[in-house]
């Protein structure tokens, strides 16, 4: 049988002869069947394994029959939201419905419900009392115990809990999800299955746990005192290694209790070889062609995932919490296979559009013990400076360059995931590694992150100093001239921002003469380190206070500080300046911000260095 996509009605299941499907997984986004795609990774690789898998995207939440398309699955129901927190997808920063949703046909907003995870498992329960529920995906994954949700500005349970799912498996899944199946096809019951690493279970005591646990404080008194919500996110955020972590349990009262094995241990090359390779038809589902398409498959199509995990371990990142640490990469051969296959789509134009992944630049674990020993709890291998025995060195990622670039149907390869610049910086090769990217893997512009220019704000955001940026800007232009520019990610309001923070860096931007096209403001997910941060005034790493900016008024006057040349933003800037008493920023001199408003008493100009001139006795 020729590959396909995989069933999304009870005909098409007939037509592969099933009577059944193993599973039925209810996702909250379009069906696209490319690895960049979690729910299309799981079902593949369950399909490799011999289980018969049916998907059901986007289904009606308000009607029952919507999750019955193939009638009762053998083994379980999947549950995922999504590529995205289904919170995320639907509101911005400022909690406004979003306009579009690129993960669903057509871009329609509202296909999917809030809390999606949620309420499709609760959805499923209505039908199938008995039947075993497993959820994943980055929703579940980052909120799998008890949380902080920015929507609600409330406290909440794991959504184990709240879902009424048997099972959560966290992270990316691939393995965890074969070993649950087959617990499951051997006659296993789903409550029983409490032993697959980077899964959560419930428990109604603690007597069945040999091994070493740490509990964590009860949710009821995380509840009350935000600082020991801080504690426990400190615990969490220690275990997230697969080689050090120790089981987690988070109490509910005496009587329940929901348990978090340590993570699956990260994939060999080989493994994410193959996870990448399984037969995917690297688009979406045809039914959505007369709707125009999936608008997030373009981003991915002809990009190149070359590496996961990351151990910049930026504060205000989530993956750290999901995909972990510990780098792992594809081989060579198999990025260049795939790259090789892009010719004969019709689509392709010779542009590979990246070769990355959440950090471009990164090809190898920081250090050679990670793979043995994991990442180290106490440290983190960049920041606050880079750790002795970081091994920085872009010569296999150069190499994988060069040999996608060589092929010849490829016009060009960018590279337009993140790159690190301080863990460039570290390279002895640095400045070779910079020209041949400048030359060759970008446009015009480098978009790299440096997110602040505060040295405080970036000691809270996990970041370099500035004058790690600033070095990296001038090496660059010595490098290039004035042919490419680097343009900066800034965040504002992130904890730790005052006003005087704000306003430092508005004069940063005002001395480079760069405006930013867009502006982010700190967007509190579930799981990061900065999100503890915002809801508990600690930082979990030190458990000192920490201030953050919480009035939306403070955080609209710190976010148009950083356009602050904008006209309507003009009040707002006044207003930041006077408060943070930096008058001296409103006038005509050159430093100044803003100039006074039109019928304002007349300001004299000066210079920094001038002196006034003496009055003369007559």
């Amino acid at each position: 049988m020729k590959n396909d996509f995989l069933p999304i009605s009870k005909e098409d299941m007939k037509a592969r002869g099933w009577d059944f499907v193993d599973f039925t997984y209810v996702i909250g986004d379009a069906y696209v069947d490319h690895y960049s795609f979690g729910p299309a990774v799981i079902s593949r690789i369950l399909e490799k394994n011999g289980y018969r898998v049916g998907i059901i995207s986007q289904p009606d939440w308000k009607k029952k029959e919507s999750i019955d398309v193939f009638g009762r699955p053998r083994l379980g129901f999947l549950v995922s939201a999504g590529n995205m927190d289904s919170m995320v997808n639907h509101y911005t920063v400022a909690k406004k419905k979003r306009s579009s949703d690129a993960y669903t046909p057509g871009g329609i907003i509202g296909k999917r419900p809030d809390y999606a995870t949620v309420v499709y498992s609760n959805l499923i329960r209505q039908t199938y009392k008995d039947v075993p529920i497993i959820i994943g995906g980055v929703e579940a994954s980052l909120r799998r115990m008890a949380h902080y949700d920015y929507w609600s500005d409330s406290f909440k349970r794991s959504i184990l809990l709240d879902s009424q799912a048997d099972l959560l498996l966290y992270g990316m899944g691939e393995k965890s999800i074969v070993e649950v199946a087959d617990a499951l096809a051997g006659g296993l019951l789903a409550k029983d299955i409490t032993y697959i690493k980077g899964s959560v279970y419930k428990a109604k005591s603690l007597e069945n746990l040999h091994e070493d646990y740490i509990i964590l404080p009860d949710f009821t008194e995380m509840k009350e005192d935000k600082k020991r919500y801080a504690e426990s996110f400190s615990l969490q955020y220690e275990n997230t290694d697969p080689f050090t972590a120790k089981k987690l349990a988070e109490p509910y009262g005496d009587k329940l209790f929901v348990i978090q094995n340590p993570p699956q241990e990260p994939l060999t090359e080989d493994e994410f070889d193959e996870v990448c390779e399984l037969p995917y038809m690297k688009n979406a589902h045809p039914s959505y062609d007369k709707e125009g398409g999936v608008a997030a498959l373009p981003e991915v199509k002809f990009g190149l995932s070359s590496n996961r995990g990351c151990f910049g371990s930026c504060s205000f990142c989530s993956i750290a919490f999901h995909q972990g640490r510990i780098l792992q990469t594809r081989s060579h051969d198999s990025l260049i296979r795939e790259a090789q296959a892009f010719k004969d789509d019709k689509d392709f134009k010779g542009y590979i559009h990246d070769v990355g992944g959440p950090t471009a630049n990164f090809r190898h674990p920081a250090c050679e013990k990670q793979l043995t020993h994991g990442a180290c709890k106490s440290r983190q291998c960049l920041f606050p400076t880079p750790c002795k025995n970081l091994r920085a060195d872009h010569s296999d990622y150069m190499k994988l360059l060069r040999k996608l670039r060589a092929l010849p149907h490829v016009k060009k390869v960018f590279v337009r995931s993140g790159i690190r610049f301080d863990y460039i910086m570290q390279d002895p090769k640095c400045n070779s590694v910079l020209k041949e990217l400048s030359e060759h893997h970008i446009s015009g512009q480098m978009r790299v992150a440096p997110e602040h220019i505060s040295d405080t704000v970036l000691h809270y955001m996990g970041k370099p100093q500035s004058s790690v940026y600033k070095a990296f800007v001038k090496k660059f232009q010595d490098i290039n001239g004035n042919k490419q520019f680097v343009v900066p990610y800034l965040m504002s309001s992130h904890p730790g921002s005052t006003l005087k923070e704000a306003i430092k860096l508005a004069e940063y931007l005002h001395s480079i003469g760069h405006t930013p096209e867009q502006v982010q403001d700190f967007y509190p997910t579930p799981s990061t380190v900065s999100t503890c941060m915002y809801y508990t005034g600690y930082d979990p790493r030190t458990m000192k206070k920490v201030y953050t900016p919480r009035d939306p008024h403070e955080k609209a006057m710190q976010r148009a500080l950083m356009q602050y040349k904008l006209p309507h933003n003009y009040k707002l800037v006044k207003e930041a300046l006077i408060t943070a008493g930096r008058e001296d920023l409103i006038g005509f001199d050159k430093k100044c911000l803003i100039r006074p408003e039109k019928g304002a008493p007349p300001q004299k100009r000066f210079t920094p260095h001038s002196t006034p001139r003496k009055k003369h006795k007559k």
